[in-house]
């Protein structure tokens, strides 16, 4: 009883550190730019968008507007998607009991990439709430990705990690093979080939409330629903067979945790194309500084997540400004040698 309580504690303890750590990230990202806007006139412009608040301006209207049409829309969406790339890849991680695993690991980077190649190659301007062709044919190529991945992974009734992670590598390559081989043969791509590289480079592109307000639902519903799979993910650390002794449906967890972290993935990519790193080096931090118990680290690497992300788009706009840095550089940059210092550091103590 007396252990159940500490743990709580520390739970709460934790989550309310990496959330004021969140709340800061947003309100520093929103603040710094081409033009820089004051912490406190952030905060009293937010509160007077609340019906029970109206303060007098101290701030010019095109502060407001810069806030809450350009930045504001922006730090949200990294936010979100650090939030869904660090769970999905605890997900991903627990699921296959691999400590290398990350969102990308079972096809989803490779059908995203090859969806929005395949958009990017057709004359088209549609625009489906808020978005362009590009996302959406994104985040419907890394869900077929996966899909078809499990496909070639089952045998009979059971879905062998092994197998999945096999068909994964080779799904991925036949997807880039034939990309390349679009990128190569198509006219127009050779004229799009920027915005090919800028999305398989990574970068927070949300040009409206819109495209949050369809996202966001998807992401956090996503983030609560795999808090309830922590106890199964902590079964799985036994291997299938200790997991399924301890009362585990051990197939059917597989396919929901493995559908989850897959929408993540895809609903992030469609904010922010490829950002690499996220899902592999938050998880292991997390991990690393609070243990292996899913209850605490899939919430903690959400936290976590979104605010690595907010702060690498941060310094992504505004290192070499007004040049703007490719954010998926920017993650593996600072997140590569973090997670390499982090091994090297602790590397006895790891536990998984």
């Amino acid at each position: 009883m007396f252990g159940q309580v500490i743990r709580e504690h520390k739970l709460l303890v934790v989550l309310t550190c990496l959330a004021g750590g969140l709340v800061i990230c947003l309100i520093m990202a929103t603040a710094f730019g081409a033009v820089a806007i004051s912490p406190l006139n952030i905060v009293k412009m937010s509160l007077n968008k609340m019906a029970f608040s109206h303060l007098a301006p101290t701030w010019q209207t095109t502060d407001e507007t810069i806030l809450f049409q350009i930045r504001l829309p922006r730090v949200l969406a990294a936010a979100l998607v650090g939030a869904a790339l660090a769970t999905a890849g605890v997900l991903f991680q627990g699921l296959l009991r691999n400590p290398m695993a990350d969102p990308y690991i079972i096809g989803t980077s490779a059908g995203a990439a090859f969806g929005a190649t395949l958009a990017m190659m057709l004359p088209l301007g549609v625009v489906i709430y808020g978005f362009s062709l590009v996302p959406i044919a994104a985040f419907c190529g890394a869900l077929v990705a996966v899909l078809v991945v499990y496909n070639l992974a089952r045998v009979g009734p059971r879905t062998p990690v092994v197998s999945m992670l096999l068909a994964g590598f080779a799904v991925s390559s036949l997807l880039a093979a034939a990309m390349t081989l679009i990128m190569t043969l198509s006219d127009r791509l050779q004229l799009n080939i920027r915005q090919v590289f800028s999305f398989l480079m990574g970068g927070i592109s949300v040009d409206n409330w819109m495209q949050i307000a369809v996202v966001a639902p998807i992401i956090l519903a996503g983030l609560v629903l795999a808090r309830l799979f922590a106890f199964h993910l902590n079964a799985f650390a036994l291997g299938e067979e200790g997991a399924a002794h301890l009362g585990v449906n051990v197939e059917r967890e597989k396919l929901l945790i493995l559908a989850l972290g897959s929408l993540l993935t895809a609903a992030a990519v469609s904010l922010s194309g490829l950002v690499g790193f996220v899902g592999l080096v938050v998880p292991h931090a997390m991990r690393l500084a609070l243990g292996p118990d899913h209850r605490l680290l899939l919430p903690a690497s959400a936290l976590a997540g979104g605010s690595f992300l907010i702060i690498a788009d941060l310094l992504a706009r505004t290192l070499i400004a007004p040049t703007e840095l490719p954010v998926g550089t920017l993650t593996a940059l600072i997140g590569a040698p973090f997670f390499l210092y982090l091994l090297r550091r602790t590397r006895k103590e790891y536990a998984f």
